[in-house]
Protein backbone atom coordinates (compact mmCIF):
# COMPACT_ATOMS: atom_id res chain seq x y z
CA UNK A 1 0.00 0.00 0.00
CA UNK A 2 1.13 3.22 -1.13
CA UNK A 3 1.42 5.66 2.03
CA UNK A 4 1.37 9.67 1.65
CA UNK A 5 2.51 12.23 3.62
CA UNK A 6 -0.49 14.05 6.22
CA UNK A 7 -1.33 16.04 9.48
CA UNK A 8 -3.02 14.27 12.26
CA UNK A 9 -6.10 17.13 11.58
CA UNK A 10 -6.42 16.68 8.03
CA UNK A 11 -6.87 12.90 8.47
CA UNK A 12 -9.15 12.85 10.93
CA UNK A 13 -11.31 15.16 8.90
CA UNK A 14 -10.58 12.57 5.84
CA UNK A 15 -11.43 9.80 8.13
CA UNK A 16 -14.63 11.31 9.44
CA UNK A 17 -15.82 12.67 5.69
CA UNK A 18 -15.67 8.65 4.53
CA UNK A 19 -17.67 7.76 7.69
CA UNK A 20 -20.82 9.97 6.81
CA UNK A 21 -21.79 7.69 3.70
CA UNK A 22 -20.38 4.53 5.75
CA UNK A 23 -23.31 2.14 5.39
CA UNK A 24 -22.91 -1.08 7.47
CA UNK A 25 -23.34 -4.34 5.32
CA UNK A 26 -25.22 -6.06 8.03
CA UNK A 27 -28.24 -3.24 7.91
CA UNK A 28 -27.47 -1.90 11.08
CA UNK A 29 -27.98 1.94 11.67
CA UNK A 30 -24.55 1.80 13.40
CA UNK A 31 -21.07 2.00 11.72
CA UNK A 32 -18.31 0.31 14.00
CA UNK A 33 -15.15 1.41 13.48
CA UNK A 34 -11.64 -0.22 14.38
CA UNK A 35 -8.91 2.00 15.54
CA UNK A 36 -6.06 -1.01 15.76
CA UNK A 37 -2.82 -0.88 17.92
CA UNK A 38 -0.66 -0.83 20.40
CA UNK A 39 -0.50 1.53 23.24
CA UNK A 40 2.84 3.12 21.98
CA UNK A 41 0.79 4.15 18.99
CA UNK A 42 -1.60 5.64 20.72
CA UNK A 43 -4.71 4.99 18.59
CA UNK A 44 -7.09 5.88 20.64
CA UNK A 45 -5.74 10.19 19.99
CA UNK A 46 -7.02 9.14 16.34
CA UNK A 47 -10.24 7.72 17.42
CA UNK A 48 -11.50 10.97 19.69
CA UNK A 49 -9.75 12.94 17.26
CA UNK A 50 -12.21 11.48 14.37
CA UNK A 51 -14.66 11.44 17.14
CA UNK A 52 -14.10 15.52 17.28
CA UNK A 53 -14.87 15.62 13.71
CA UNK A 54 -17.70 13.55 13.39
CA UNK A 55 -18.92 16.08 16.21
CA UNK A 56 -18.38 19.12 13.98
CA UNK A 57 -20.35 17.60 11.24
CA UNK A 58 -23.18 17.06 12.86
CA UNK A 59 -22.87 13.39 13.63
CA UNK A 60 -22.99 11.22 17.06
CA UNK A 61 -20.28 9.21 17.97
CA UNK A 62 -18.86 7.03 20.62
CA UNK A 63 -15.41 6.41 21.51
CA UNK A 64 -14.55 2.87 23.48
CA UNK A 65 -11.30 2.14 24.36
CA UNK A 66 -10.84 -1.97 25.25
CA UNK A 67 -8.44 -1.17 28.12
CA UNK A 68 -12.15 -0.07 30.07
CA UNK A 69 -12.47 -3.87 29.54
CA UNK A 70 -9.77 -5.87 31.05
CA UNK A 71 -10.29 -8.81 32.79
CA UNK A 72 -9.96 -8.21 36.59
CA UNK A 73 -6.59 -8.72 37.60
CA UNK A 74 -6.88 -12.28 39.20
CA UNK A 75 -8.04 -13.77 35.88
CA UNK A 76 -5.09 -11.59 33.72
CA UNK A 77 -2.45 -11.88 35.98
CA UNK A 78 -2.96 -15.56 36.81
CA UNK A 79 0.52 -16.97 35.05
CA UNK A 80 1.78 -13.57 36.24
CA UNK A 81 2.75 -10.01 35.58
CA UNK A 82 4.78 -10.60 32.42
CA UNK A 83 2.99 -13.57 30.31
CA UNK A 84 3.08 -12.61 27.40
CA UNK A 85 0.60 -15.67 26.00
CA UNK A 86 -2.00 -14.25 28.81
CA UNK A 87 -1.61 -10.62 27.45
CA UNK A 88 -2.17 -11.42 23.94
CA UNK A 89 -5.67 -14.09 24.38
CA UNK A 90 -6.76 -13.47 27.78
CA UNK A 91 -6.27 -9.71 28.94
CA UNK A 92 -9.26 -8.21 27.30
CA UNK A 93 -12.92 -9.45 28.11
CA UNK A 94 -13.82 -10.15 24.38
CA UNK A 95 -16.74 -11.45 25.65
CA UNK A 96 -17.97 -8.42 27.45
CA UNK A 97 -17.00 -6.13 24.33
CA UNK A 98 -19.55 -8.73 22.19
CA UNK A 99 -21.98 -8.50 24.80
CA UNK A 100 -22.45 -5.00 25.81
CA UNK A 101 -20.68 -3.16 22.82
CA UNK A 102 -21.03 -5.04 19.49
CA UNK A 103 -24.24 -6.81 20.49
CA UNK A 104 -26.31 -3.69 21.27
CA UNK A 105 -24.91 -2.32 17.52
CA UNK A 106 -27.09 -5.19 15.58
CA UNK A 107 -29.60 -4.54 13.20
CA UNK A 108 -32.18 -5.88 15.62
CA UNK A 109 -30.18 -3.44 18.97
CA UNK A 110 -31.36 -0.56 20.44
CA UNK A 111 -28.02 1.11 20.66
CA UNK A 112 -27.67 0.88 24.59
CA UNK A 113 -24.18 0.52 25.08
CA UNK A 114 -21.93 -0.06 27.93
CA UNK A 115 -18.51 2.41 27.03
CA UNK A 116 -15.82 0.58 30.60
CA UNK A 117 -16.58 -2.54 32.36
CA UNK A 118 -13.90 -2.66 34.43
CA UNK A 119 -11.39 -0.14 36.16
CA UNK A 120 -7.91 -1.98 36.02
CA UNK A 121 -6.17 0.24 38.44
CA UNK A 122 -9.14 -0.38 40.87
CA UNK A 123 -9.49 -3.63 40.05
CA UNK A 124 -13.23 -3.29 40.67
CA UNK A 125 -16.58 -2.38 38.27
CA UNK A 126 -16.65 1.04 37.26
CA UNK A 127 -20.74 0.78 37.31
CA UNK A 128 -20.66 3.25 34.28
CA UNK A 129 -24.08 4.07 32.85
CA UNK A 130 -25.25 2.66 29.52
CA UNK A 131 -24.60 5.25 26.91
CA UNK A 132 -27.42 5.41 23.59
CA UNK A 133 -26.03 5.97 20.45
CA UNK A 134 -28.69 7.26 18.34
CA UNK A 135 -28.91 5.49 14.95
CA UNK A 136 -26.63 6.95 12.26
CA UNK A 137 -24.25 7.27 15.35
CA UNK A 138 -20.59 6.08 14.94
CA UNK A 139 -18.88 3.00 17.32
CA UNK A 140 -15.00 4.00 17.26
CA UNK A 141 -13.59 1.22 19.19
CA UNK A 142 -9.37 1.75 19.99
CA UNK A 143 -6.84 -0.70 21.01
CA UNK A 144 -4.15 -3.77 20.56
CA UNK A 145 -4.97 -6.91 18.55
CA UNK A 146 -8.43 -5.69 17.39
CA UNK A 147 -8.41 -7.37 14.07
CA UNK A 148 -7.72 -11.02 15.55
CA UNK A 149 -11.21 -11.41 17.00
CA UNK A 150 -13.61 -11.72 13.95
CA UNK A 151 -15.48 -8.27 15.70
CA UNK A 152 -18.15 -6.91 13.07
CA UNK A 153 -16.36 -3.91 11.64
CA UNK A 154 -17.90 -1.73 8.70
CA UNK A 155 -13.86 0.08 8.55
CA UNK A 156 -10.81 -1.23 9.98
CA UNK A 157 -7.73 1.24 10.78
CA UNK A 158 -4.36 0.18 11.97
CA UNK A 159 -1.92 3.01 13.21
CA UNK A 160 1.55 0.93 12.35
CA UNK A 161 5.41 1.30 13.79
CA UNK A 162 7.86 -0.20 13.04
CA UNK A 163 9.29 -2.65 15.39
CA UNK A 164 12.39 -0.27 16.15
CA UNK A 165 9.51 2.59 16.46
CA UNK A 166 7.41 0.04 18.60
CA UNK A 167 10.23 -0.73 20.83
CA UNK A 168 11.67 2.92 21.45
CA UNK A 169 8.17 4.54 22.19
CA UNK A 170 6.85 1.47 24.60
CA UNK A 171 8.53 1.90 28.55
CA UNK A 172 10.94 -0.09 29.22
CA UNK A 173 8.96 -1.52 32.11
CA UNK A 174 6.34 -3.50 29.20
CA UNK A 175 9.03 -4.55 26.53
CA UNK A 176 8.03 -7.71 27.92
CA UNK A 177 4.83 -7.34 25.64
CA UNK A 178 6.84 -6.80 22.09
CA UNK A 179 6.59 -10.52 21.65
CA UNK A 180 3.02 -9.72 21.58
CA UNK A 181 2.76 -7.84 19.07
CA UNK A 182 5.47 -9.62 17.18
CA UNK A 183 2.72 -12.69 17.00
CA UNK A 184 0.19 -10.21 16.09
CA UNK A 185 1.50 -9.65 13.07
CA UNK A 186 2.47 -12.95 11.84
CA UNK A 187 -1.02 -14.28 12.69
CA UNK A 188 -3.21 -11.65 11.91
CA UNK A 189 -1.31 -9.29 9.36
CA UNK A 190 -2.84 -6.15 10.22
CA UNK A 191 -0.87 -4.58 7.67
CA UNK A 192 -3.23 -6.66 4.52
CA UNK A 193 -6.01 -6.65 6.71
CA UNK A 194 -6.72 -3.04 7.35
CA UNK A 195 -8.98 -0.63 5.16
CA UNK A 196 -6.70 2.10 6.34
CA UNK A 197 -3.02 1.92 7.24
CA UNK A 198 -1.40 4.92 9.08
CA UNK A 199 2.28 4.73 9.58
CA UNK A 200 3.31 7.03 12.89
CA UNK A 201 6.87 6.20 13.48
CA UNK A 202 7.37 9.92 13.40
CA UNK A 203 4.22 10.93 15.70
CA UNK A 204 4.93 14.39 14.04
CA UNK A 205 4.52 13.73 10.69
CA UNK A 206 1.80 10.81 10.05
CA UNK A 207 1.32 8.63 6.61
CA UNK A 208 -1.15 6.96 5.47
CA UNK A 209 -3.30 5.07 2.99
CA UNK A 210 -6.44 3.28 2.34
Amino acid sequence: MRLEAITWERLGDLLAERLLDLKPADGSPWPRIAFDGAPAARPGDLAHRVGEALRVRGRSSLVVGTEGFLRPASVRLEYGHQDVEAYYGGWYDTGALWREVFGPLEADGDGRVLPDLWDPAADRATRSPYVELPPGGVLLLHGPFLLRHWFPFDLSVHVLLSPGALRRRTPEAEHWTLPAFERYERETDPVGTADVLVRADDPRRPAWGG
